[in-house]
């Protein structure tokens, strides 16, 4: 298995630990912002896994996979740093992390239609 999808399996591996840890979190803490980045972890991190395991080619699936994992990752960091440090991650990165979600799913939607295979 190639490099880059080894890596994208285990970062949304590591995506799906951290969306487990902050349900609990948000549970016990009570916090929307928690579920949220939770339930935003958790859904691209089944989607990373399937899109980086999937045994066909790997261009439009990785740039796919890498935008939701990127995008997840910034949303969901944004979200946990303002309830564990009081501030965000940096100006916009929610937003600009469900932006790239966005992106992520539209090029899976272009890649589908444009694939060959």
């Amino acid at each position: 298995m190639p490099l880059w999808r080894r890596a994208l399996l285990a970062i949304s591996g590591l995506m799906g630990a951290a969306g487990i840890a902050l349900a609990a979190a948000g549970a016990h803490m009570g916090g929307e912002n928690l579920t949220s980045a939770a339930t935003f972890l958790l859904i691209h991190a089944a989607a990373v896994a399937g899109l980086s395991a999937s045994g066909s080619a790997m261009r439009g699936q990785g740039i796919s996979a890498s935008l939701l994992a990127l995008g997840a990752i910034l949303f969901s960091g944004d979200l946990a740093a303002r309830v564990f440090w009081g501030e965000r991650l940096f100006p916009m990165a929610a937003p600009a992390g469900g932006i790239i979600m966005i992106a992520g799913w539209l090029s899976l939607t272009v890649y589908a239609l444009v694939s060959r295979r």
